[in-house]
């Protein structure tokens, strides 16, 4: 049995579901909303939260992945540059774990970082020294934007995942959609080079069968969305693999591709990666 650590609801679905002013959210039965519950974790997400409440940062993911019992096996650490002001961009297949382990992997070396992340994370405190926020599903504000711009122009290491979403399955492969345009862009405009990395692996069969299913039935709500604290958690007691590659000079992006051809050969090149 788990010991009893603190009981702040950081993750409360009920709450953000009786919150909203509109739609059909509002009106679901108690039993609906306490399956939601499950299906995202909430106890167990809740749990580590509580329990690691004390620590921030780079200390808090140490200790979230020592929960989990994962064991790293990172390839290329040498190809991590001196300098900081990079773009270490990696492919996107677990959606948390994967997160996690970058933002460690970079902290470790460097201290410091941001993180371009769903602005779900600020819900988070102990991860929020680190996020760069960003509204990946409704559009980001002016704010975040600004804060956007202030970062790229720190002397601090970036994270990032281009694709943008976690991988699905894709012409039979699990692999991420394309990678969109913004990191070349701000790569050349901050001067920023960029360190692929690779993360081997995927999630569960579940994950995948829901976004088929889901298509299949024309269903454009991101339902799979759910899933990712139980993807997480599915790790648990598991070996992470990551293959680092040599950094990625931001002059490389010159006018002979567009950057969204440039994001695209970079995509590739991360891809390459994960075939050792």
């Amino acid at each position: 049995m788990e010991e009893k650590v603190q009981d702040i609801k950081y993750i409360d679905i009920e709450k953000s579901i009786r919150e909203r002013k509109s739609g059909i959210l509002p009106l679901l039965p108690r039993f609906i909303i306490r399956i939601l519950e499950k299906i995202v974790c909430q106890d167990g997400m809740n749990y580590i939260l509580n329990k690691y409440s004390h620590t921030v940062g780079k200390e808090f993911l140490v200790k979230v992945i020592e929960e989990l019992n994962l064991t790293l096996e990172i390839e290329g650490l040498e190809n991590l540059p001196d300098h900081k002001k990079c773009f270490f961009a990696a492919n996107h297949p677990f959606g948390i774990i994967d997160g996690l382990v970058l933002t460690h992997i970079v902290s470790s070396k460097y201290g410091e970082l941001k993180a371009i992340a769903n602005d779900a994370f600020m819900y988070v405190p102990q991860l929020r020294p680190f996020v760069a926020a960003v509204n990946v599903f409704d559009g980001s504000s002016k704010e975040y934007l600004h804060q956007l711009e202030e970062t790229y122009r720190q002397d601090i290491p970036i994270t990032h995942f281009p694709a943008g979403i976690v991988s699905r399955k894709l012409k039979g492969k699990i692999q991420d959609q394309p990678w969109q345009k913004s990191f070349i862009s701000k790569s050349v405009s901050s001067q920023r080079d960029i360190v692929p990395l690779h993360f081997h692996g995927s999630n569960s069969r579940l994950f995948y069968f829901i976004h088929s299913a889901r298509t299949v039935l024309g269903i454009n709500l991101n339902l799979e969305l759910a899933l990712l604290p139980r993807e997480m958690f599915n790790k648990r007691n598991k070996t992470i693999r990551v293959t680092i590659g040599k950094p990625i000079p931001y002059q490389t992006f010159d006018k002979s591709y567009t950057h969204l051809e440039w994001a695209q050969e970079v995509r590739a090149q991360v891809y390459n990666l994960g075939m050792n």
